[in-house]
């Protein structure tokens, strides 16, 4: 597994990270063994760093919960990263965040659910806020970093100027961003920006949602709550437009790299990006996906990549 400097933290983080959202089962059931065992698969591997959010889970929560307990012993050896912003917005409840001790309040909650004393990075989970929202955010973030419940703060956001607002009082650190082969617009201006700024960058959706892994076709349905959209209408349309991209891609891979590895290294290629967080349900899925922290493209694949998707493009 390789390391890279995570922003200006000072954190070498392992490039190959843990999406935990999938382990919560809205992505299809997943048992608490095989949550847990996915996660020690992942340590096991070389990553030391994990993502959640606070949001993530069926109940809401229950992500969290699951990373304390496997991480428990493991805590000073591992970076976990969890967000605040979405809790039971999907229940149709979402809370107000009118106030920054709203916020407050939500920490409180994942350091319980997570079994620390304290947050390695917290994200402000609301894609497009508002100027009022992002100020009551910065305002409670600036108090925790001060108590010591978090060491750094960030956003997750694909919304430039969102991210450009975030930034306005200088304490952003990290921001997780949707980036793929299929997605490249982030490297317009949200990228670059990261790069001169020094902020340190975590890449959601590497893969896809597992489109870039190669397994499905276009007789595939979807039954998890998150991709059920996939199944018509445009959802359908996009999901097969993308396929077809997929199989332009697939004389890339070989047996000893598959279609996923190629992804992976392809968001890491790029200067801005220190660290991929791809998904796994299972430990099989955890130490595939950390193989691919141990290889890089070439210039010729790169090249074959840009001839199929076009810098910037978004499929």
């Amino acid at each position: 597994m390789e390391f890279r400097e995570f922003g200006r933290t000072g954190w070498k983080v392992s490039v190959i990270g843990m999406g935990c959202w999938g382990i919560g089962g809205q992505w299809g059931p997943v048992d608490e063994k095989t949550a847990l065992a996915t996660i020690w698969k992942s340590f096991e591997c070389g990553v030391n760093f994990f993502d959640t959010a606070d949001a993530y889970g069926e109940p809401p929560g229950l992500t969290e919960e699951l990373l304390g307990k496997a991480l428990r012993g493991l805590r000073s050896e591992v970076f976990i990263t969890t967000k605040v912003g979405n809790w039971a917005r999907r229940l149709g409840h979402p809370l107000p965040f009118s106030h920054p001790l709203h916020v407050v309040g939500c920490c409180h909650a994942s350091l319980y659910r997570l079994k620390s004393d304290y947050i390695d990075l917290y994200l402000l989970h609301l894609h497009d806020p508002s100027e009022q929202e992002i100020e009551i955010f910065l305002e409670a973030f600036g108090q925790l970093h001060r108590q010591g419940l978090i060491r750094a703060y960030g956003i997750s956001t694909n919304n430039f100027e969102a991210l450009k607002k975030f930034t306005q009082w200088g304490g952003c650190q990290g921001c997780q961003i949707d980036y793929s082969i299929l997605n490249r617009a982030p490297e317009r201006d949200l990228l670059p920006f990261c790069a001169e700024n020094g902020i340190g960058v975590m890449v959601r959706g590497p893969l896809a949602m597992g489109i870039l892994t190669g397994k499905f076709t276009a007789e595939t349905v979807f039954s998890d709550s998150v991709r059920r959209g996939w199944n018509d209408g445009p959802g359908r349309e996009r999901f097969i437009r993308r396929l077809k991209v997929v199989d332009r891609l697939k004389p890339l891979a070989s047996p000893e790299r598959p279609l996923s590895h190629i992804a992976l290294q392809f968001v890491l290629s790029h200067r801005a990006v220190s660290c991929a967080i791809p998904g796994a349900k299972s430990p099989a899925q955890a130490e595939q996906n950390a193989l691919a922290g141990k290889g890089t493209l070439s210039e010729k694949e790169l090249t074959k990549i840009n001839q199929i998707v076009g810098p910037e493009e978004s499929l």
